[in-house]
């Protein structure tokens, strides 16, 4: 059996799956979107581009472009009441199709919780199957940086969530969906990895990936088969 046949046959009887969020669920990186609507859009996108693309540490990153941002409380609670969600097309119907087989679905994604939450409630995944980093806000509400603490806020971070998993679950075919490097460093633990390039092809997971999709269309077509 070839690796891409072994990564489909893991796919297709999967207990739980996880889904990076920013350019995979969603159309567009929710960070540069909030860059924009702060109106520091062009410099912190090169800050994204450099750390999708592997070439800083996330926490680096993630750090830089949020000092840039410096999002308030307030700030953060208008972003998500007045931005639309674009979810990638195919994404409901599948997301609706693995939840009726009984598979597990985890949203893992080095972006907001509380931006994320939105994302979960439309696709009727629970709130606690949510692996994100968390805005930290002092008393009056200003930015006071991110929680630490949370794997999800450095390199590595993916793969930790994937041993959490399993760990207290126990899941045996546990499968990872995502655009960038972070996403296929999760695997392993993960038992298998799908790069997704939909919105955005990221050349290193395009040839990294066993299996490497540009319409989540391909993937609810071997659900069926």
């Amino acid at each position: 059996m070839s690796n891409l046949e072994e990564t489909m046959k893991i796919f297709q009887k999967a207990d739980a799956v996880c889904f990076d969020v920013d350019s995979t669920l969603i159309q567009d990186e929710s960070i540069d979107d909030l860059a924009k609507f702060c109106g520091v859009g062009d410099e912190v996108q090169e800050l994204t581009r450099q750390a999708m693309g592997g070439q800083k540490s996330y926490k680096e990153s993630l750090e830089a472009r949020l000092d840039l941002i410096k999002p308030s409380k307030s700030t953060m609670e208008r972003f998500i009441t007045q931005t639309p969600i674009k979810f990638t097309k195919g994404i409901t119907s599948l997301v609706s199709k693995m939840q009726e087989r009984g598979t597990a679905i985890y949203l893992v994604t080095g972006g907001f919780t509380c931006i994320v939450r939105s994302f979960a409630k439309e696709l009727n995944i629970p709130v606690e199957n949510i692996y994100a980093n968390k805005l930290l806000f002092d008393y009056d509400g200003e930015y006071g940086g991110f929680d630490e603490s949370e794997p999800t806020c450095s390199t590595g971070g993916k793969p930790k969530v994937m041993t959490i998993l399993k760990e207290k679950f126990g899941y045996q075919r546990l499968v990872m969906i995502g655009d960038g490097a972070t996403d296929m460093e999760a695997c392993p633990p993960a038992d298998a990895f799908i790069g997704f390039g939909g919105n955005q092809i990221r050349s290193k997971v395009q040839e990294g990936a066993q299996w490497f999709v540009t319409d989540f269309q391909e993937l609810i077509t071997v659900l069926d088969a």
